[in-house]
């Protein structure tokens, strides 16, 4: 049986800020977030490609770094280009796409889906991508292809314990339930796809939960840094993974929906030239991109849209 309790954490800032570089591994848009002002600021690339687009983001930096990656490449394809940056949650873009405020923006597949159809219930990435092109077409909305890269919850331990457990999957921890203490936000005690999915799909059933309110952030990073907690709830980009030697476990069941980032279109906006620039851009884009993008800007320094120009020359898909 697993017991819970919060943990009151008397980490510094300085020291959670060393662990998890202030992390760019928020939640892919749950769907209560809040709204911020757009950015409004506007470039010109020419009109060689055909077209003005409106890129917006939501209201976290990963959010921002992608949607500067879309605008760079378009501007350099030829395209007249406006940025409104930072809108908000979906309660917020997904109406602007459809009222045409703005025409573009960076979503996660598996939170789309479940938030243009309630009742879905894809997981995989394969049942989620054939899901979701006719519930947005029901929104006048259109994805073009997704990228490899996801920022999605995962089950994350440290490289010593992965090592000393052996380790792989989810479903190893289950022979040491009676050792783990897990640490997320409260609500994953109750998510269908929190503890209850665990405990059914792979039988993991910690012998404490430990509810911290961060998000996978720095008092969880240091929880589990720390031992503890011996496992934890962290999104898979976030910088601290790596700079910790932390291990992220294989969901093979697919207890976590995928959420590939897609760009999404109003359905009147698209166009194939438009897909090709950013189809192009998406099948270079990966989980191990988004970890790097996340912690130059976090912890590095730059700017998301010095991040998102580098990448972009590196992968050579614009000139430097």
């Amino acid at each position: 049986m697993t017991t819970t309790r919060t943990l009151l954490t008397s980490l510094t800032l300085a020291g959670a800020l060393a662990l998890a570089a202030c992390s760019g591994g928020s939640d892919p848009l749950s769907t209560d977030g809040g709204e911020s002002e757009d950015s409004g600021s506007e470039t010109s690339a020419g009109t060689e490609g055909g077209g003005t687009i409106a890129i917006g983001s939501a209201n976290f930096t990963e959010s921002e770094i992608i949607a500067n990656i879309y605008s760079i490449a378009l501007q350099d394809a030829g395209f007249e280009v406006t940025e409104r940056f930072q809108i908000g949650s979906r309660e917020a873009y997904i109406p602007a796409l459809q009222d045409g405020s703005i025409d573009l923006i960076p979503d996660y597949t598996g939170n789309l889906l479940l938030y243009v159809d309630n009742e879905a219930t894809a997981t995989s990435a394969e049942d989620v991508n054939a899901a979701l092109p006719d519930a947005l077409a029901e929104q006048d909305l259109v994805m073009l292809e997704p990228a490899p890269a996801e920022d999605k919850d995962a089950v994350v331990v440290t490289g010593e314990r992965a090592e000393e457990w052996d380790l792989v999957t989810i479903g190893d921890l289950a022979e040491y339930n009676e050792e783990v203490r897990f640490a997320s936000n409260a609500e994953f005690a109750e998510r269908v796809s929190g503890l209850p999915g665990l405990a059914e799909l792979y039988g993991f059933e910690p012998v404490e939960f430990v509810a911290i309110a961060d998000g996978g952030g720095p008092a969880t990073v240091q929880a589990l840094a720390n031992d503890e907690v011996q496992a934890a709830n962290i999104y898979t980009t976030t910088p601290a993974i790596e700079e910790n030697g932390f291990v992220v476990l294989e969901d093979p069941e697919n207890n976590f929906a995928a959420q590939n980032v897609v760009p999404v279109m109003s359905a009147e906006a698209m166009t194939e030239e438009i897909a090709a620039v950013l189809d192009a851009v998406s099948a270079q884009l990966t989980t191990q991109d988004l970890l790097a993008l996340n912690g130059e800007v976090a912890g590095g320094g730059m700017e998301p849209a010095q991040a998102a120009r580098a990448w972009l020359e590196e992968k050579g898909l614009i000139q430097g």
